[in-house]
């Protein structure tokens, strides 16, 4: 990836992150934290990675994303926004009365959402599904889905492994996003995933491992991904849970926090006076 390339890419995931904390602080409540850890990942997959159409979002023929882990909607809302599924002016409704904005994920609301997000650890199996039908009707195109650490939890994650890895289903790409906190604690100490690129693995995937926040590695890693033409994908992404957020980095209450205006107009000045090495 060229220098101009992530420069304009790592701007625009600062811009998607502002939006992000900006919608969140106007609403005064919501899930901050697990929105924020897959900002570069949302960035990448809809500016270079996804095969998408803002205006014709329900095109047959397009990849398609679930987000599993649904309580992250906010970061995906403001990255459609800015591809131009929707106004930005939607992003002021974040779950208000009557919104296109629910808190968690709805296809029959909102543009460019391409699968309502269930309970969690239902949204691999949707993922699952979507790559089979797409099979049986002759659509080449891929399907991504993004699952939390926390969600890892959830025995229907590994029921869907066990299919996928059963269907041969290569067109499956998923994450985990691997940030390491859940509502209730730190990930390794409510239930220890261990050895997770093993735990893959072993259920017959392709596995690799990232750092999250690094934009050009989650490029290079879906396109490796992209040549396996017999195995679904796990991309585990190491990521900080509120990255970028002074209040919520790394803040075990930030699985859905309260926050004003204020303070977020304070974390967005913050970020504004970065440089793209994260530096004041």
């Amino acid at each position: 990836m060229n220098t101009e390339k992530l420069d304009f890419l790592t701007e625009k995931a600062k811009e998607i992150r502002i939006s992000t904390i900006e919608m969140i602080g106007n609403l005064g409540v919501g899930h901050i934290g697990g929105a924020l850890s897959i900002v570069e990942l949302l960035t990448a997959l809809y500016n270079g990675i996804m095969d998408i159409d803002p205006e014709d979002p329900k095109k047959a023929n397009r990849d398609k994303l679930v987000l599993s882990k649904g309580h992250a909607g906010p970061a995906l809302y403001a990255t459609l926004a800015d591809r131009g599924f929707f106004d930005k002016s939607w992003l002021s409704t974040l779950n208000a009365g009557g919104t296109m904005l629910p808190s968690h994920c709805d296809m029959n609301r909102t543009p460019g959402i391409d699968m309502t997000t269930g309970s969690l650890g239902q949204g691999l199996s949707a993922a699952a599904g979507l790559c089979l039908s797409n099979r049986m009707s002759g659509i080449d195109k891929r399907v991504f889905a993004v699952i939390g650490d926390g969600e890892s939890n959830e025995g229907q994650i590994w029921e869907a492994a066990m299919a996928a890895s059963q269907f041969c289903l290569d067109k499956l790409t998923a994450f985990t996003d691997y940030n390491k906190m859940q509502i209730d604690g730190m990930t390794a100490d409510v239930m220890d995933l261990g050895d997770i690129e093993g735990k893959w693995a072993s259920f017959g995937w392709d596995v690799q491992r990232i750092d999250g926040h690094d934009i050009e590695a989650i490029f290079n890693t879906v396109e490796k991904a992209d040549v396996e033409t017999d195995k679904p994908s796990m991309i585990i992404l190491d990521t900080v849970k509120g990255k970028g957020c002074f209040f919520a980095e790394g803040n075990l209450s930030n699985h859905n926090m309260a926050f004003n205006s204020t303070q977020a107009a304070e974390a967005i000045a913050l970020l504004r006076k970065e440089n793209k090495y994260g530096n004041a």
